[in-house]
């Protein structure tokens, strides 16, 4: 009895052991979209120069919230230029293949929003 209630709980655990959270890492989505959080206040931008880990062709995603228009610049290949309007936006800038650093940019306050290290 004691056997078949210890292969019991052996084969539950199994079973149960694949079984995690599908949601991915903290700012990443259930596809695991890397979703990064931009906040324009003012003069002022967050995050403020972070450095944000991405895999190499993993999709990144810009959840903008802000307080009046304006414009990111993403030192990519090809460089983009991505609009953004007062209240939330969101806005798709694709997966990157070559690991190396992507700088994302407002040039209109002149900070380094976040770098992303594409590994």
């Amino acid at each position: 009895m004691r056997r078949l209630l210890v292969a019991l709980l052996l084969g539950v655990a199994t079973l149960t052991a694949g079984c995690g959270s599908s949601t991915g890492s903290p700012g990443s989505d259930a596809t695991g979209t890397k979703v990064i959080d931009v906040t324009f206040s003012g003069n002022s931008v967050t995050p403020n120069g972070d450095r944000v880990s991405v895999a190499v062709g993993q999709p990144v995603e810009l959840d903008i919230h802000a307080d009046s228009s304006g414009e990111i610049h993403v030192h990519s290949d090809p460089e983009q230029h991505v609009p953004y309007h007062a209240g939330t936006t969101q806005a798709s800038i694709g997966s990157f293949n070559i690991p190396g650093q992507i700088t994302i940019e407002s040039h209109a306050l002149n900070k380094v929003i976040v770098v992303l290290q594409v590994s």
